[in-house]
């Protein structure tokens, strides 16, 4: 803040589900977050500052909010007791929402309840209500005042409101306009969506509040703008062919698609907005057009090469495919086990022991690599069952 100017004694607070309003804090120093007591028509309330400094009153300009003595005032920081009635009071407005769900069914008054909120000191309610018709509720806050014990204020809100306070996801994947940025509700119809070429179907145009989605009425300058240099799409095109009617238009690119009458099979063939102003500028002359395949528009196919860019490191995704299979060694470990025969040297007849059986010859000739006799060699013969006695032979 330069020397000489004092900062803007106005503040901006933030309450449930975004409301907002101004205060005058006086000679306290307020920061963005600081909970605060304020004054409010009857008692106090509590806040939190969302806003302070010189953007304070661009805020209330772009609001047409008058910065003179209408402003409340800024009571004080909130201290332990104010924090201890508010949270209190925060608890009890769900039930309070169902009760007065309950009470307004039973008198039979057509309007929906949508929100109950406390003021900070827990001596009044407001009832935000929506309703098609007036709704004499007078019965109604009676039956409040006797319920809930607290001063009672009922305020009716639009649709679009309605869906603001209570926040949503849209059809874009994002949280909704309304309850996030969007003040300024500005009314919108079937003509926007014209505009744009979309299909008349309330269920992908309306919102969550049932109306028209406000995202229709974003881009609707530049579609006005683009077809206002398009030809009339309801003047007739006289070909030699036959006579072209409408079928679809392309805004953005510039052409336009049309169709024989009586010749449908052969499908919608595209012009462009100049050829098509020829055209009509040439019809309404008399003159003969010629081929008109000559002016179709013929679109340019483009093969588009796929690139995947390994994002997982070195690995590679058919590092699993076709995985080689290891070596069984199991014969290998057998005949390497004591009591094999495979390696084991040929015993003499001399060092032979009683009992066992008479081993091979040690000069009995080894079969060539490709000659190998079918079976399992040397190897000694397998038994089944029990084995024997390891100093006996096999029976015979």
């Amino acid at each position: 803040m330069a020397d000489g100017l004092k900062p803007f004694d106005v503040v901006e607070a933030r309450f449930k589900n975004g409301r907002k309003a101004f205060f005058r804090k006086g000679s306290l120093e307020l920061f963005q977050g600081d909970v605060i007591a304020v004054e409010a028509s009857t008692g106090y309330d509590v806040g939190i500052v969302s806003l302070a400094g010189e953007l304070v009153r661009v805020q209330m300009n772009r609001r047409d909010v008058k910065d003179n003595y209408e402003l409340k005032r800024v009571l004080r920081k909130a201290v332990q007791s104010d924090f201890d009635i508010w949270q209190a009071a925060r608890q009890l407005e769900t039930s309070t929402m169902t009760r007065s769900r309950e009470i307004s069914r039973e008198l039979g008054l057509q309007m929906k309840i949508s929100d109950v909120e406390y003021q900070g000191d827990k001596t009044r309610a407001i009832f935000y209500y929506t309703a098609d018709d007036r709704v004499d509720f007078r019965e109604l806050i009676r039956k409040y005042a006797e319920e809930f014990k607290v001063r009672i204020e009922m305020r009716q809100i639009g649709l679009r409101l309605e869906a603001g306070r209570l926040g949503g996801i849209g059809s874009c994947g994002r949280e909704l306009c309304c309850s996030t940025w969007l003040t300024d509700f500005r009314s919108v119809s079937t003509g926007a969506a014209r505009y744009q070429q979309l299909s008349l179907n309330p269920g992908k145009l309306a919102g969550q509040c049932g109306k028209l989605k406000c995202c229709l009425n974003y881009e609707l300058d530049q579609y006005v703008e683009a077809v206002r240099m398009l030809p009339p799409t309801h003047v007739k095109l006289k070909l030699p062919k036959g006579i072209a009617s409408h079928f679809k238009t392309d805004i953005f690119k510039q052409v336009i698609y049309y169709t024989i009458e009586g010749q449908h099979s052969d499908g919608p063939f595209a012009l462009s907005a100049d050829v098509v102003k020829e055209i009509i500028e040439k019809n309404k002359r008399g003159e003969e057009i010629g081929e008109v395949q000559t002016f179709i528009e013929e679109k340019e196919l483009v093969e588009s090469v796929v690139e995947f860019a390994e994002v997982v490191g070195q690995d590679s995704l058919t590092r699993f495919d076709n995985k080689k299979r290891k070596p069984n060694n199991n014969n290998r470990n057998r005949n390497s086990k004591p009591g094999g025969n495979a390696n084991r040297p040929a015993q003499s007849a001399g060092n032979a022991k009683p009992g066992n059986a008479a081993p091979q010859s040690a000069a009995a000739p080894k079969p060539k690599e490709g000659n190998r006799p079918p079976g399992n060699g040397n190897r000694p013969p397998r038994f089944k069952g029990k084995p024997n006695n390891p100093n006996q032979g096999p029976k015979e």
